[in-house]
């Protein structure tokens, strides 16, 4: 396939991805999964393969769906490939989409719990929360629907009794995210431990919103 020879850099970074999140232990085995839309065809994107271990993963094994939503490859795409092609639909500027079975998002997520604005860095995931959608079964179209809804205006959501699903405009910036929301799973759980954490206010939420639009991305001169 030509695309494979296109697209070879962005196969090799996929693969590194995938296997940095196995490493951080954001997931383990060939749980979860990771996309990429390709270089010249903002309708089609590459996906990690079903059931395979990071360790066992190449570049050669990752799965096209193109814009007919049809598969090319020698495996199988990931089961949850319907989603990954929903949130593409849904927002053009994102490239890259990362699904999670983290610990603490998935805990969260059990609980049918959104993760509220209790710190600032929420709005990393692009507002005052980041929402919980209710429970469908993976690799439906249901559960698609949910998860490309919840994408209009986020860059992250959990999803009932699943995990995690973060995005960006590059790898780096989904996997930051689906890092992030982790972390912050995990200290709004250990703060409910303790008490009722306070929240910011919509208005506090917004000012950080409005300062991360320039946060980290101005060279100095």
């Amino acid at each position: 396939m030509k695309r494979k020879a296109l697209d070879a850099g962005l196969r090799r970074a996929l693969i590194d991805t995938v296997k940095e999140l196995d490493a951080r232990g954001l997931n383990r085995g060939s749980t979860g999964n990771v996309s990429l839309r390709g270089a010249d065809d903002a309708a089609g994107f590459w996906i990690t393969p079903t059931g395979m271990n990071p360790d066992a993963l190449r570049a050669a094994d990752l799965v096209w769906i193109d814009g007919r939503r049809e598969a090319h490859g020698r495996w199988l795409p990931s089961s949850e490939w319907h989603f990954h092609h929903a949130i593409y639909q849904a927002r053009p500027d994102l490239q890259a989409v990362v699904h999670v079975h983290s610990t603490h998002a998935t805990a969260l997520a059990s609980l049918r719990r959104a993760l509220p604005a209790f710190h600032y860095m929420v709005a990393v995931a692009g507002g005052d929360d980041v929402p919980c959608i209710p429970y469908a079964l993976f690799g439906t179209e249901e559960l698609s629907s949910a998860v490309a809804a919840a994408f209009v205006n986020r860059n992250a959501c959990l999803m009932a009794n699943h995990g995690l699903v973060a995005s960006g405009g590059s790898l780096g910036q989904a996997l930051k995210v689906s890092v992030e929301i982790e972390a912050l799973c995990q200290a709004y759980l250990l703060a409910l431990s303790v008490g009722k954490p306070a929240l910011l206010s919509k208005k506090q939420m917004a000012e950080v919103i409005e300062k991360f639009k320039t946060y980290g991305q101005v060279r100095r001169k």
